[in-house]
């Protein structure tokens, strides 16, 4: 599927700022299961922008602007190739019971402590375990835990923020695709099962009901040993396949926000984000 998407960002500041450093995270990765083609940048007022790949291997631009400002635009046009690589969905490739050999695995390692926005607490261990009872199998488990999640948490806009923490979320038992996308996490970590967090777009087509399309979207990725990293969307309980695009991962949102940044001045700013993807070969 070939898609495209625009990313604009607009802030509009009260008064003129200045002395302001920004980080981008919105280049599309390419992988087997995804190809960047094209890609603009577009940063008003112009400045000199750079990048560099950070730990996580997702490339990250950045940019200064000196000089007083009252408004900030950046925008993003990229053009992917996307494919799905799924598992079947009654596959049984790696027995939770050896789930202890993913901690010392190099790759894993990382992906199974706490961090910003996600926790291995009591309470969630324990909602893991009576989630993935009877479940023998490592996918199988991951797999009970998207539909649980989907299930029994309420997709709710506006219900939560950019650093809602999970135990929040388990409380609330509401949220959006940032917040599944975290409990998922969580919860797998609980179990020992490796869980990273995606950051990256949603194409919902005319026939299809996708929640989180044309917005920044997020999801996870698990590990399971001999077949590698697999996508699952939580808020839509299906695998990520040639509707998602892939921007950037690490181990939860604190990693991998679409623009961080700081300045010098005013607090009172409004923000606009717009996000449309596209598909080009229907």
């Amino acid at each position: 599927m070939k898609l495209e998407v625009c990313h604009r960002t607009r802030y509009t500041y009260a008064a003129p700022v200045s002395e302001s450093f920004n980080e981008l995270r919105l280049r599309p990765v390419s992988y087997e299961q995804q190809q960047c083609e094209n890609f603009l940048l577009k940063v008003l007022p112009t400045a000199r922008l750079r990048h560099f790949t950070d730990f996580y291997a997702n490339t990250v631009h950045f940019f200064e602007l000196a000089e007083p400002h009252t408004s900030l635009t950046v925008e993003a046009r990229s053009q992917v190739i996307t494919s799905a690589q799924t598992l079947p969905e009654d596959a049984t490739p790696f027995s939770l019971a050896r789930v202890a050999e993913c901690a010392r695995m190099e790759r894993c390692f990382v992906y199974l402590q706490d961090s910003t926005y996600v926790e291995k607490s009591p309470e969630a261990w324990r909602l893991a375990l009576d989630i993935t009872q009877g479940a023998s199998d490592l996918w199988q488990a991951a797999l009970a835990i998207q539909r649980h999640i989907h299930r029994e948490f309420t997709y709710c806009q506006a219900s939560t923020h950019a650093h809602t923490h999970m135990r929040q979320v388990l409380q609330a038992r509401r949220g959006v695709c940032q917040d599944f996308a975290h409990v998922m996490i969580g919860l797998c970590r609980s179990l020992g099962i490796p869980a990273l967090y995606v950051s990256g777009y949603l194409y919902n087509g005319p026939r299809e009901t996708l929640r989180g399309a044309q917005a920044s979207h997020a999801w996870c990725e698990v590990f399971v040993p001999g077949v590698g990293w697999r996508g699952l969307d939580p808020t839509n309980n299906r695998q990520a396949d040639e509707h998602h695009v892939k921007v950037a991962v690490g181990r939860d949102y604190a990693d991998v926000p679409p623009i961080r940044g700081q300045y010098r001045g005013t607090l009172d700013r409004q923000l606009e984000v717009d996000v449309l993807v596209t598909r080009l070969d229907a």
